[in-house]
């Protein structure tokens, strides 16, 4: 009796392990790669015989200082790893109310230099009155403690934490010369869910157009247009904003001529 019920046990595991861990992946793979192969491969993209990255997954446009390149798109901040690491997608998970993404707002999340609820933000800085300080290390301080050392800047202000969405704002005022009234696209400050998010809202390519155009010294409107070239319309037609892909858009540039 045991050795039938033995026998069907080992037929059993084997005609399933045949059929699902066999026969069911190869013809979901011979499927892929009849109906949308570039997609089943990876959306790679190549560029003079050399694979440069994927449609699906961002990346950086770093200089050799590792800061970013005014002459190309940058793509939204990233949580993944170091930054845009398809190892570690994921997002920052914090929550609305925390500093470490809101920034000390006084009146609602601000503490003082004991680490006690305070009505103004005692860190707070001439250009960023929202600043996180940070410890020699760079980490941000949420609950500060007497004794704390901060890191400060030259001029003796404290060093504000970089990945809050005010800072995050200021420096995409800078890097794009916009005034301080102007507006900054939300995804121009905040990570997406994987962290791997290949693409723009067209109005954050647009407010980058004028920089870039700059830098490759051709007429703003040439940019713009280029722009207008890769949209990737909506999710279904409908849902959620029109964006262009950053590396598609970063290639267009580089295939332009050179002035």
């Amino acid at each position: 009796m045991y050795r039938r019920h033995l026998i069907t046990s080992i037929k059993l595991t084997v005609i399933v392990a045949v059929l699902l861990g066999l026969a069911y992946p190869l013809l979901m793979t011979g499927i892929a790669q009849v109906a949308f192969p570039w997609r089943a491969n990876g959306s790679l993209i190549s560029s003079h015989g050399k694979v440069i990255g994927s449609a699906l997954i961002g990346q950086e446009f770093l200089d050799d200082k590792g800061n970013p390149d005014p002459k190309y798109f940058q793509p939204r901040p990233s949580a993944a790893g170091a930054g845009y690491d398809p190892t570690a997608s994921g997002a920052s998970n914090l929550g609305p109310g925390d500093p470490r993404l809101v920034g000390f707002i006084p009146g609602f999340n601000t503490v003082g230099l004991q680490g006690k609820s305070s009505p103004t933000n005692p860190f707070a800085t001439k250009a960023d009155p929202y600043c996180v300080p940070t410890d020699k290390s760079g980490a941000a301080v949420t609950s500060p403690t007497a004794g704390q050392e901060y890191a400060k800047a030259d001029d003796g202000s404290y060093a504000c934490y970089s990945s809050t969405v005010p800072e995050r704002a200021l420096a995409y005022r800078q890097l794009n010369d916009l005034a301080d009234v102007d507006q900054v696209p939300v995804d121009a400050v905040t990570g997406s869910a994987s962290g791997l998010d290949p693409d723009l809202t067209v109005e954050n390519a647009r407010l980058q157009a004028r920089r870039v155009a700059e830098q490759r010294k051709v007429p703003v409107n040439t940019v713009l247009d280029l722009i207008a070239k890769h949209p990737n319309g909506r999710q279904l037609g409908f849902l959620g904003e029109e964006t262009v892909n950053v590396l598609h858009l970063n290639l267009a540039l580089d295939a332009m001529p050179q002035h």
